[in-house]
């Protein structure tokens, strides 16, 4: 049975480094406290829903947000009280009317959304809270930034909608700084005209974990912080935040293999000589070795892909277990729910502790959660 484990000393070290950042002035243009929203999404990037974002609260994190409506609902169950933003937006009434019902701030990102919202505030003879969200360039969900005389149709008709924040999401923080500020200008633009039209626009929040680190002074009157929790981004880490979360599994067995034999499907590993083995239950359903994938389509992107495949034929790939401070090689592929490590001239037994490092987001829902 594998676990994986949160460190909470290092998770409560990020936290801390975190609000230390937040606007290194302190304060957004208005002298006040810069807002940290964070963002539990995807079973709490893999620490737990429920159990991660109680952790936020125990240590001064107040206001959230989700993806998915079963996610909203269920921190709801939990008795979790706090301020929880629904960061899609929708124009399902049914799916509006049940956020509504648990008390989740909706998002309206376009006349179809605000005529929703409208009906059912009408409807039910009470306030809705909203967040508004300006497509800037993602493509998904929002008022697509241009279309300005529809935006402010749309929220000037409103009734019975406040509005407690207006936000959009960057695409390419981590890398592209040009068009970070792009979206970034065209999102104060639309502020502006809101404004301008007597539209109030609520709390302002755009930066998400790259932005937040890389771009201080967009910080505004609140971030949305996800993966910078867990140490976990995609660019140098220049205030020392600690990575979370490590899968463990007990070795379950131990053998002496033969030279010239098999381990793992598809015969790509052959022992070169007689190996002693361990056999630990954990695999790709654990989350180990699992990547993102090669999802973007651009001719830079497929070149950096064919460069990267290209060094990799040529460069050994090797990964391996951590067990009694050795590393140990993983062998052959790695199965649904088992690996292989050579333990040769190592001081390993049944029932000794093997560590894998792994991202926490794609370690199964069902494999249990342990906070130390």
């Amino acid at each position: 049975m594998s676990i994986l484990v949160i460190e909470k000393q290092d998770l409560r070290h990020n936290i801390e480094q975190i609000k230390k950042f937040t606007n290194k002035k302190g304060k957004d243009d208005n002298g006040n406290p810069v807002k940290i929203i964070a963002v539990v999404k995807a079973n709490g990037y893999g620490l737990g829903l429920v159990e991660y974002t109680k952790f936020l609260i125990d240590n001064g994190i107040s206001s959230f947000a989700v993806a998915t409506i079963e996610e909203a609902i269920q921190l709801r169950k939990a008795g979790i009280k706090e301020d929880i933003l629904m960061l899609s937006s929708t124009a399902i009434k049914e799916e509006v009317q049940t956020l509504v019902e648990n008390n989740i701030m909706i998002t309206i990102g376009s006349k179809a959304d605000a005529e929703i919202a409208t009906q059912i505030a009408n409807e039910k003879s009470q306030e809705i809270k909203a967040h508004i969200k300006i497509d800037t360039g993602f493509g998904r969900y929002g008022f697509v930034y241009s279309n300005r005389d529809e935006m402010v149709e749309s929220l000037k008709n409103m009734e019975n909608v406040k509005i407690e924040g207006t936000f959009s999401h960057f695409s390419i923080s981590f890398f592209d700084d040009k068009y970070t500020k792009i979206q970034f200008q065209r999102f104060i633009d639309v502020i502006e005209v809101l404004k301008m039209n007597g539209i109030e626009t609520g709390m302002l929040h755009i930066c998400n974990s790259s932005a937040f680190l890389k771009f201080p002074d967009m910080h505004l009157n609140a971030v949305r912080i996800g993966s910078a929790f867990l140490g976990r981004i995609s660019f140098q880490n220049k205030i020392g935040l600690k990575r979370i979360g490590h899968l463990e599994a007990q070795v379950a067995e131990i053998k002496e293999l033969p030279k010239g034999f098999n381990i793992g499907y598809s015969n790509t590993y052959i022992t070169p000589k007689e190996m002693k083995v361990a056999i630990i239950p954990c695999g790709y359903m654990d989350g180990i070795h699992v990547k993102n994938g090669k999802d973007m389509f651009r001719t830079i992107d497929k070149l950096r892909y064919l460069v990267n495949s290209i060094k990799d034929f040529f460069k050994k790939q090797e990964m391996y277990a951590k067990i009694n401070g050795s590393n140990c090689k993983i062998l052959g592929r790695i199965g649904t729910y088992h690996v292989v490590c050579d333990i040769e001239q190592k001081d390993v037994k049944v029932g000794d502790t093997a560590i894998f490092s792994i991202n926490t987001k794609f370690v199964d829902s069902n494999i249990r959660r342990e906070y130390r």
